[in-house]
Formats: C-alpha cells, structure tokens, sequence
C-alpha cells in the first residue's frame, strides 16, 4: 500500500484508471486512464464487468454447443461448468420456486391431487422418467390418482399410470437466476488477479443485481396474482373481524411492504460487504509489512507472518467468491418463489 494515498480503501474502490505496481500514482492516470465515451467516463469496474460478460459468453456459447450435439458433455472443463449450471438449476431454483397454487396437504388426496412422500422409490423413478433430477416433497405437476392412491409401497411410476410433462415451472426463470449467478461469480474471481478490480464491491453494481432480482419477484407476483392481488397477498388471512381487524391487517401490509424492499435492499449490501470485506483484510495485512519497514528486526518478522496470511485470506477469498454467488442466486429465488407462492 503506496505511502502517499491517505485513502487505505483506495485499493478497492472504483477509479477511471489502472493503478499499476512500482508506478507513481499520477504517472498511473496519465498512462493507464480509462478514455471517456461522448463525456462519459470509462471505469475500472466497467471494464470488470465487460470481461466478465465475455466469460460467461464465450464458455457457456461453447458448453450449450456441446450440449446441442446429444452427445455427453466431455472434458474436466467443460464438466466443471455443467455441474455448477446444473446444480444452480436443481438445487437452488427448482428447489426454491414452485408450481403456483400447488397443494401440498393430506386434504386433497381424495379430489385429484397426489399426495406423495419425500425420499419414495416411486418418486425417485418418477422424476427420473420425466427428466427432473431434484426430488421434492411433491410431484409438480400433479399426478393423476389412481383409485385414490398414487403410490403404493415398491408401485412404479409408470405402472400407477402416472403422467408428467418432464418440464418444470421454475424453468421459466432459470435463465435470470443462471445469469445473476454467473455474472455475480466471474465479478468475483476477477478480483483476486492481481491490478484488476472486483466490481462486486460496489453498491453501484449489487444495488442494480438487486433492483433486477426485485423487478423479477414483483412481475412474477403481479402475472400470478394480478396487478391488484400481489400486494393483497403480502397479508395473510386473518379472521379477524371488525375495525380492530381492518387495522391490523393496514398494519401489517405497510411493514410487509417496507420488508419487500428492506430483504432486497438486504441482498445487495450483502454482497457488497462480503467482497469488500476480504480485501480490506488484505490491504490491512499488507499495511503491517510498510509500517514496519523502518523497524529492523521486526520487519523480518512481521512480513513473513503478513504473507502467509495475505496468502491465507487469499484463497479463503476464493471459496468467499463462489458462496456469495450462490447466495444471492437462493436468496433471489426464495423472493420470486413466495412471490409466486405467498401462502
């Protein structure tokens, strides 16, 4: 961390150029400067997020033309890609989003609806057959009955009679949750390479991913519900009589209300601290190996211990990239599952 910037954030916040080592910081700016567009200044985190757009185009082009061949997928590469795509698809929103209205009580087994155990033989083949490799609590769509019983002990799907259409609802907004999550991913990564910027660490960018994830819950609530019956539903039922009833539901509306926009403004400053938080740390380490430089022995002592710990961080940073994506993948589909699905 150079002497003369008094900001020891410096290191992490946004800039219109590339601060580059062992070069004074004005000969930075006037070499390295970013070029301004029509009076609009290229940033570094510009930049970020342009190379990670490119990432995500350029490997998930070539993975999905892999896939359209109907060959299996080869490669520890391309493998590594699958897996994570196909992982955000089972176990985040399939698992997080589903079918709106759907009945998940004993109560209407006899009027049609199946009610089927989580972890059944039948199940498992079921979803097997129809393409879906996440099992839940139940089967989506539902199954028709057969006498009144779907699944009886060691019964095979498809000897009950079952039918299933090997889609999934929460497939219509996979592409958004696998964006969210790539993009949030790559932002992440770039930050531990050495002169870029993790972009992710500013409010600027999560305050946008999350403005987004909150546009998605509310379209998606309001296609369901109706413009009017979405923000009905942010009240429970109640029975409730009376004007005492009518203000605690007005009551309740307003803080459910604020607790829609708090959650998602939640989301972003989530991810905001998470990834500023690691290279504070970093930059903290790295200070100790400058403020002892006029130390003598110590500073023998102290920079080997503030590398192994840089180090250290470093890779704990690695795992933090990765965890953050992921969050904010769930998390935006448990909002867009309730708003679907609001009781």
């Amino acid at each position: 961390m150079s002497a003369e910037h008094t900001d020891y954030f410096h290191h992490v916040r946004d800039a219109s150029y590339f601060e580059m080592p062992f070069v004074h910081s004005t000969v930075s700016k006037e070499i390295f400067h970013l070029p301004s567009i029509f009076g609009f200044q290229i940033t570094k985190f510009m930049v970020m997020q342009l190379i990670a757009f490119a990432l995500a185009f350029l490997i998930f082009r070539g993975l999905a033309k892999r896939v359209a061949s109907g060959e299996p997928v080869k490669g520890r590469w391309w493998n590594f890609w699958e897996t994570l795509a196909v992982f955000v698809r089972d176990d985040v929103v399939r698992s997080s989003i589903s079918e709106p209205h759907a009945h998940h009580d004993d109560d209407h087994a006899g009027h049609g609806h199946s009610h089927v155990e989580y972890g059944h033989p039948g199940v498992v083949h079921a979803y097997a057959n129809a393409g879906q490799t996440h099992v839940r609590g139940h089967l989506e769509p539902e199954l028709a009955a057969v006498g009144g019983h779907v699944l009886g002990a060691g019964v095979d799907a498809h000897a009950a009679g079952l039918q299933s259409t090997g889609t999934h609802y929460a497939d219509r907004f996979l592409p958004f949750i696998w964006s969210l999550f790539f993009y949030i991913l790559f932002c992440n990564l770039l930050g531990a390479f050495p002169l870029f910027g993790t972009a992710t660490a500013s409010t600027s960018v999560t305050g946008v991913l999350a403005l987004s994830v909150l546009a998605v819950t509310i379209g998606a609530g309001i296609q369901q519900s109706g413009a009017v019956g979405f923000w009905k539903t942010l009240v429970p039922p109640m029975d409730v009589p009376g004007i005492g009833g009518q203000i605690l539901k007005t009551m309740i509306w307003m803080i459910e209300l604020v607790g829609l926009f708090i959650k998602h403004l939640v989301l972003a400053i989530r991810l905001f601290a998470n990834m500023l938080a690691g290279h504070v740390v970093i930059g903290v380490f790295l200070s100790f190996i400058a403020a002892t430089a006029n130390s003598g022995l110590l500073w023998y002592a102290v920079t080997p211990a503030s590398i192994f710990a840089q180090l250290a961080v470093g890779a704990l940073e690695l795992f933090v990239a990765f965890l953050q994506a992921y969050v904010f993948a769930l998390l935006a589909s448990i909002f867009i599952g309730t708003a679907v699905n609001p009781h």
